[in-house]
């Protein structure tokens, strides 16, 4: 049998094309009723339906998605991870507590909307692009979704999705995030996971990093720190020392998902029945970063999302 080639649109199995909503929408699905059979997907499809209008511009009061690094097909691909996430641990968790079919819909949706604060409302003067809001995307994706989960029937968990949506960022610690229970602990856990584990196996993740994640931090202003004596230091002097750098990151990362966020992506095994091929594509990306030392290497060309009047 010939072995599967990966397409720069494709996942991590090599079978869905994760700038596509609608595939991704079909595949989320499927893993769902095989866990809950007798559950309903309309909240899931409505979710999917509203992400796809605000990322291409047509959502009232909202522009285009304009970050190219963290568009939709990183969203998608999030989403992907967290469906198979939570069903990797439905198949392996040996008498701990169940995830149910709500608790399955609230960890899609936040992760579908968990970078929406990076997309700029039309009344916005003082922004020119996403990238300049990503110190405050996910304090302000939290107020998204307090305001839009009462509007698909799900209001209830308004006020714990915008809690959850901090595990994907930085602006609280982990261990401070307040969540009503150790189930949703475990939800933001996994959703946390899914976003790295996601990103970092992307076919093109340093393509994407040199040519898209550097312009966002130049525009997020952190590409330099401020020092304590007044001067600065910095962090990133390019796209090609960001790539440089990656494997340093990685180090972080690690550490965030196996202590801060308690070794949740290792569930993704069971999902893929033994074999953990996030972390495989992952350990690949991290080991070609290191071997090629800088960004001159990559070759790859990553799908683009962006639409042609915001490019």
């Amino acid at each position: 049998m010939q072995a599967n080639r990966r397409g720069n649109e494709y996942d991590v199995s090599c079978r869905v094309n994760t700038t596509d909503s609608a595939l991704v929408n079909a595949e989320v699905d499927r893993i769902f009723l095989e866990l809950y059979p007798r559950s309903a997907t309309a909240q899931i499809d409505r979710a999917f339906r509203d992400l796809t209008t605000m990322y291409r511009g047509d959502r009232p009061g909202y522009h285009a998605c304009d970050t190219a690094y963290h568009d939709i097909q990183h969203v998608l691909e999030v989403t992907l991870a967290m469906a198979r996430l939570i069903d990797g641990y439905e198949r392996a968790r040996m008498g701990l507590e169940p995830l149910d079919a709500a608790m399955f819909r609230l960890g899609v949706v936040t992760a579908l909307f968990h970078d929406c604060g990076y997309i700029r409302t039309l009344d916005d003067s003082q922004h020119k692009n996403g990238g300049e809001l990503t110190l405050t995307h996910v304090s302000r994706g939290a107020r998204f979704l307090r305001d839009y989960l009462p509007k698909i029937g799900m209001g209830e968990v308004a006020d714990v999705a915008a809690s959850l949506i901090h595990f994907t960022g930085y602006e609280i610690p982990v261990s401070e995030i307040n969540v009503p229970s150790l189930g949703y602990k475990l939800l933001g856990s996994l959703l946390g996971s899914a976003d790295i584990i996601a990103q970092m196996s992307d076919r093109c993740y340093l393509e994407k990093c040199r040519d898209r994640l550097y312009p966002e931090f130049l525009a997020g202003g952190i590409t330099r720190k401020r020092l304590p004596e007044g001067g600065e230091a910095v962090l990133y002097e390019s796209g090609e020392d960001l790539v440089r750098k990656t494997p340093h990151f990685y180090e972080g990362a690690s550490r965030r998902l196996d202590a801060d966020l308690g070794g949740a992506h290792k569930y993704a095994q069971a999902h893929f029945g033994g074999q953990h091929l996030y972390l495989e594509e992952l350990t690949k990306n991290i080991e070609f970063a290191q071997a090629i030392n800088d960004g001159t290497a990559l070759k790859r060309n990553p799908p683009n999302t962006i639409t042609d009047d915001v490019r």
